[in-house]
């Protein structure tokens, strides 16, 4: 079973994410579905998620929807050794991870900038990505 990773298909951060992430889950375990691409938008829908009130990326696996530091921890806890050993930063309290991952998330576009339009995968990445 896969998981999705829906993204700010804009932002600068969250593409070069993506682009991280492809070589480091060779097993093609997880997916990717762009915030603003209409499966984006039916996924948030289907799983009652107000994007509106939310500024993070956000892992289905399943019936199961992680956002904010929980979402980036899944994540990793997907990928090759050594990702997964970043799952033990949950000792951290919640409140403390997600603190930190809103503050970076509000000044991602500042930061790192943002693109006119959804990046658009290379041909051997296409598969990875969810289609309309």
């Amino acid at each position: 079973m896969s998981i999705i990773v829906i993204f700010d298909g804009v932002c600068n951060l969250c593409n070069g994410v993506v682009r991280w992430i492809i070589p480091r889950d060779p097993a093609h375990r997880i997916r990717f579905a762009a915030l603003q691409s209409a499966v984006g938008q039916r996924l948030l829908h289907k799983h009652a998620i107000d994007i509106n009130t939310l500024d993070s990326v956000i892992v289905i696996d399943g019936d199961t929807v992680f956002v904010e530091s929980d979402a980036a921890l899944r994540i990793c806890h997907s990928l090759r050794w050594p990702w997964p050993i970043l799952r033990h930063l949950r000792i951290i309290p919640r409140a403390w991870r997600d603190a930190i991952y809103r503050w970076v998330a509000r000044n991602r576009y500042r930061w790192f900038g943002r693109r006119e339009q959804c990046m658009l995968p290379s041909p051997t990445q296409k598969q990875r990505f969810i289609d309309d």
